[in-house]
């Protein structure tokens, strides 16, 4: 049983994570435009206004996917309690390669945005 509590935790690492980053972001950017916190890309990083955007923009999207991606990480779990270590290791590393999908595939949207918004320099279309 100690397995499947880690193993849950495991899983609701990434949707609690983008459901608080999720909130904050989209209410305000990080203050400071840094290489080590935020969404960083070069283009959200041109300017201020790229940088706000960016934060918004994503925040939304994780918002959304983490509110969907945690109810659906704890079901198939709730499936395995007491099943052996085997069982709900591999489930366990099966939900957390898929919710990396819309980890990562959020990028693409939000580059996509900001792409649509901004020109190569950051200036407003």
């Amino acid at each position: 049983m100690g397995f499947w509590v880690f193993m849950l935790m495991v899983d609701m690492l990434v949707p609690v994570s983008m459901i608080g980053f999720g909130k904050a972001w989209s209410k305000a950017a990080p203050k400071e435009i840094n290489a080590v916190f935020g969404y960083r890309t070069d283009r959200s990083m041109k300017n201020r206004d790229t940088w706000d955007f960016a934060h918004r923009y994503c925040g939304k999207i994780w918002l959304v996917c983490g509110s969907v991606l945690l109810p659906l990480s704890i079901a198939p779990m709730l499936l395995v309690i007491g099943k052996n270590e085997d069982i709900v290791g591999a489930l366990g590393g099966i939900l957390c390669a898929v919710q990396l999908i819309p980890l990562i595939g959020s990028i693409f949207s939000v580059e996509r945005a900001l792409n649509k918004v901004f020109d190569k320099d950051g200036i407003r279309r």
